[in-house]
């Protein structure tokens, strides 16, 4: 499997509008905007880090994903998110090797990438978001 990059770091915290300053006052890192992601009851934080983003995650819900991350764990790193091109074929690719993933199909994700996550139990703990970006969803590249 080829990763072209780390496309960004999805971090979760309770509440974008506290965690936010520490970002953009104190790191000085460029805000990129705010968006709703309805299918995974996440409100989602853009910033620029370098070549990387960061992805501050609010749940919406406590049934979120995000929600129940930070009820065991707290705050603080939630995924690392990996470019890929031709992210179907990447997934397949990880499934010949056993790879568990939480998506067997890409779905669309913030900024209107495609994305799958690969389950933390086959990558050492980790949870990894394979990221696609195309022409057409360029929002946060």
């Amino acid at each position: 499997m080829q990763v072209k990059k780390v496309d960004h770091i999805g971090i979760a915290v309770r509440s974008i509008e506290k965690a936010l300053p520490f970002y953009t006052d104190v790191l000085g890192l460029p805000f990129l905007g705010i968006e709703e992601v309805e299918s995974e009851q996440v409100k989602v934080a853009f910033l620029q880090a370098g070549e990387a983003k960061l992805e501050l995650l609010e749940p919406l819900s406590p049934e979120s994903a995000v929600a129940t991350f930070i009820e065991k764990r707290g705050e603080g790193i939630h995924h690392v998110a990996l470019g890929v091109e031709d992210i179907a074929e990447r997934i397949r690719e990880l499934k010949e090797h056993g790879i568990r993933m939480i998506q067997d199909a890409p779905k669309r994700g913030a900024g209107g990438a495609w994305v799958a996550f690969m389950h933390p139990k086959s990558t050492g703990g980790v949870l990894y978001e394979l990221c696609e970006r195309t022409n057409r969803t360029e929002g946060h590249q």
